[in-house]
Parts: structure tokens; sequence; C-alpha cells
């Protein structure tokens, strides 16, 4: 307000003046060249210590799916969780519960870390600052820049995948009587290629893609909504217990909206192929969902659900705490 030579006040505007403002909260770290790659490397040291954690519950889930071909066939019952995970133990040793873990680490420095870049670099033009001053970032945006993050990363990361889905599921044709068909990552890129051509290295990619779609869309997509939502209404501040919480939901989303396709990804990478490389038993992923449905129900579509769930839900906690963990050592914002 002025007072003029009358002394009287008068009510003045500041939208046009110059006055301090606070910056918005929430915001992320500006984007650079230099940050992008401390990113990319960050999430590839996060993913493989989260890995290192949780990979025997990824390999016990790959032999639950795709032990129902088996249990169809010979009209045994779906052994459980615990039956799978102990028999592998008793009958392969403790050596089968990291079964194709040289393919999971070489399959993070492609899928894990571009993943996040990739959502890292869609969102920033969803961004917005609200009323109330601070960045937020709408649901259904986030969730479809996980989607297409994550798909152009499984699309890029596929064939380590089918070797790792190779290298998992090799004790157990062992144990069937079945000839080994690999021992090591470079043998299984070796027989897959002889046996499929270049074609066969991106068998499957269609759930696969659909898959990491999901599971993207869930696990960085909800923590990055989940970590905005906590932070305004709880009012924690970014540490641990917000990270937990973020993560956790972040975990259960993905293991939930990803089982279907995670299903269907394993039967179509695991199934044998004719001397021509054609497959034989599913031509595609939606014949793929014909038999599964019509022959084993459609429960069957979240058979390891549980354990899908007990690996995302510890892997998605390990794996954005050390992610955060390593940005905020190096002086950066939080995700």
């Amino acid at each position: 307000m002025d007072e003029d030579e009358r002394y009287y006040w008068h009510l003045r505007s500041v939208d046009n003046e110059e006055v301090p403002r606070f910056p918005p909260t929430n915001m992320v770290e500006p984007l650079t060249a230099s940050s992008l790659l401390q990113l990319y490397l960050n999430t590839f040291v996060a993913a493989n210590l989260a890995e290192a954690c949780v990979f025997p519950l990824d390999v016990a889930k790959t032999r639950m799916q795709v032990d129902g071909e088996q249990a169809r066939k010979t009209g045994a019952g779906m052994a459980t969780f615990r039956a799978t995970f102990g028999n592998m133990v008793r009958a392969e040793g403790f050596k089968s519960l990291y079964a194709g873990f040289s393919a999971m680490v070489t399959r993070n420095l492609v899928f894990n870390s571009m993943r996040v870049v990739l959502y890292d670099v869609f969102r920033r033009p969803f961004l917005h600052v609200n009323e109330r001053n601070e960045e937020v970032l709408r649901i259904h945006l986030a969730l479809g820049c996980g989607f297409t993050a994550g798909c152009i990363a499984q699309a890029l990361a596929n064939p380590f995948d089918i070797v790792k889905v190779r290298m998992q599921t090799e004790g157990r044709r062992r144990q069937l009587g079945y000839e080994a068909r690999v021992s090591n990552m470079v043998q299984a890129f070796v027989d897959i290629y002889r046996h499929g051509g270049p074609a066969g290295m991106w068998k499957g990619v269609g759930p696969s893609c659909m898959r990491a779609c999901l599971m993207t869309a869930g696990d960085v997509g909800s923590y990055d909504v989940s970590k905005r939502t906590f932070k305004r209404l709880l009012e924690l501040e970014d540490g641990l217990q917000l990270r937990f919480l973020s993560s956790m939901c972040a975990g259960l989303a993905a293991s939930v909206l990803s089982n279907p396709a995670d299903v269907i990804k394993s039967r179509m990478m695991n199934q044998p192929v004719d001397e021509s490389g054609r497959n034989l038993y599913y031509r595609n992923s939606i014949e793929c969902v014909r038999k599964l449905v019509r022959e084993e129900g459609p429960l069957t579509l979240y058979k390891g659900l549980m354990p899908t769930w007990f690996r995302l839900g510890p892997f998605s906690v390990l794996f954005w705490l050390s992610v955060e963990q390593l940005r905020q050592w190096e002086g950066q914002a939080g995700f």
C-alpha cells in the first residue's frame, strides 16, 4: 500500500512487480548428459545389488510357470512355490538358485538402466506446477511414460531374456531326462541363433514387451507418483520412510499388472522349435493365451503371482533405496 499526501492508504497490485517467490517443491534434477549417465550407471548398480538378493525367487517363479506344460501332459498337480524351491535345492544344489544370473546382469545393463533413463526423459514435458507451487505429474501420464519406456528397453534386451529363461529351466529339463541345451550364456546365445537365426533372438518379444510395459508402468511410474503423493498427503521429507513406502507400492503394482504377461512370456520363450525354427507348442501369443485358458483355466495367468510379488516387492524396495542413496551421495535431488 502507498500513502499519498492526504494520508490516505491505497492498495496496489504486485502482479507486475519483482517480488521474491519460493521455488516449486518436488522438483526433479535438471536434465543433462551428465545426469542421464549417472542415472544409467546408478540403476545398473542398484539393479544388480537387488537381483543378488532376490534372484532365487525369479528362478523358482519361472520354474513354476513352465512346469504347467509338463503337469498338463502327465495329469499331475502343480507343485507349490515351497515345493518347487525345495526340490531345486535338493535335486540340483544351491547353485541352481542362481542359474542364468550372468544373463540377468547383462540384461540389467540394457533393460533396467534404459527403462529408468527413458522414463525420466519422457516424463519431463508432462511435469507442471500446480496452485500449491508443487511440481506434479498426473497418474495416467506417469503410467504411459513407464509403458513406453518399458517397451523400448525390453525390445532391445529380449535376447538376454531368452537366454536367462533357458538357463533357469535347464535343471528341470535334466531331471525329466531331456538332453541339456546350454551350460553358459555364450553357449545359449549360439544355440538359440543356430536353431532360430536372428528371429530366434526375438522369439516371444510380443509378450515380453507387454510384460515389460506393464511392469515398468507399475514399478517406475507408480514409484514416481506414490512418492509425490505420500510426500504431499503425509507431509514426509524425502528420506528412508518416504522411499520405502513408495517402493512397496511400486512392487505390488508391478506384480499384479505384469504377471499374466510374464506367464505367457515364459511359455513362449521356453517352448522348443523344429528344425526350421518354428514353434512347436504355440504359434503366437494369442494362441498361447487361448490354450492356457482353455486347458489350464484362467487362473493360470496368475500362476506364480506370490513368488512374483515376493521377488518384485523386495526387488523394488532394494532397487529404489539403492538408486536414491547413490543419487544422494552424488549430491543429486531425489528421483
